[in-house]
């Protein structure tokens, strides 16, 4: 079996789990395992599942995401990236110095489509006060210079900007994900 994580965009775990879109921790390990996963781990109640399957991740993705649709009545895009790749995707943050200082300004973005370095120039106009958005392989890397509430660089932009849907993690996050 190899180990994977799965990012799901866009759920609220809120107070005791309500909320728009609300997907308790608990159960979604279940839905994991449901799909095939083994040894499955949640991180911080927002949609970060480590775990062990064996399969590809387009089909895990699949099944995760129609799992969740059908025990929660919603769609929740899901990423699925192997371990490994979350790996070398930390090694190589082109915001080092800026990630030390601020990790939980530093964000890394996984899409569902291929993205390119040319697809990052769409950003440039929602980049402001310091605001800098990179492709290095298949990351997404946003450094969020000022914070993330007042920024432009909104989930929206990012859809229009790499052609489909984006999920964010911070480094702090990326980090302890690939501890896990």
């Amino acid at each position: 079996m190899k180990r994977y994580v799965a990012l799901l965009r866009g759920i609220n775990v809120g107070a005791a789990g309500k909320g728009r879109k609300a997907v308790p921790m608990a159960r979604l390990r279940e839905l994991v395992e449901g799909c095939g996963g083994a040894d499955v781990m949640t991180y911080i109640q927002s949609g970060n599942v480590v775990f062990a399957v064996d399969g590809a991740p387009a089909k895990l993705e699949a099944a995760l995401e129609n799992a969740i649709r059908d025990e929660f009545g919603f769609d929740v895009p899901v990423v699925v990236r192997p371990h490994a790749e979350l790996v070398r995707i930390a090694d190589c943050c082109p915001f080092a110095e800026a990630a030390a200082e601020r990790p939980n300004l530093v964000h890394v973005g996984f899409a569902k489509g291929k993205v390119t370095a040319a697809m990052a120039k769409a950003t440039a106009p929602y980049c402001t006060a310091g605001e800098r958005v990179v492709v290095v392989g298949q990351a997404i890397w946003a450094d969020y210079a000022e914070g993330v509430a007042r920024s432009k660089l909104t989930p929206a932009v990012l859809d229009r900007a790499f052609g489909a849907s984006v999920t964010m993690r911070n480094v702090k996050t990326l980090g302890a994900l690939v501890t896990m």
